[in-house]
């Protein structure tokens, strides 16, 4: 039998560090991505999420696309920019260890305009059978 030593009150608080440099590693991004990437892939790239592992050695990227365009082009974009990216946050961000970055398609917008099609799918054929 296994327990689980994680009750309230038992163990180290979670520490609120990794949250803060994964809204630092967003902003410094973000930034980049608006004033100083040239890459044309990357010209509509928008962060939406960074999260950073607590021991600050990776951080995950999630990105988001227009609608009307692929996300296959700009994570390639985002790959071959990491070592941009990596050595601006090196230099801005006051780090030991500049975290790995690892860079993720965010479908969330797209999957949540999927659901909400349809919702008014079924309240359309619910309209129809009423009437």
């Amino acid at each position: 039998m296994d327990f689980d030593f994680k009750l309230p009150g038992l163990g180290r608080p979670e520490s609120s560090r990794p949250k803060r440099v994964a809204e630092a590693v967003k902003n410094e991004l973000t930034i980049l991505l608006l004033q100083q990437v040239a890459d044309p892939r990357l010209a509509a790239v928008r962060i939406s999420k960074v999260v950073v592992t607590p021991d600050l050695k990776q951080a995950k990227i999630y990105f988001t696309v227009p609608a009307n365009q692929e996300s296959g082009p700009a994570l390639q974009g985002m790959r071959s920019a990491k070592g941009f990216f990596r050595s601006h946050l090196a230099k801005t961000v006051n780090l030991r260890y500049t975290p790995d970055l690892l860079f993720y398609y965010d479908s969330l917008n797209e999957e949540a305009a999927r659901i909400d099609n349809l919702f008014r799918q079924i309240e359309e054929e619910r309209k129809h059978e009423q009437s």
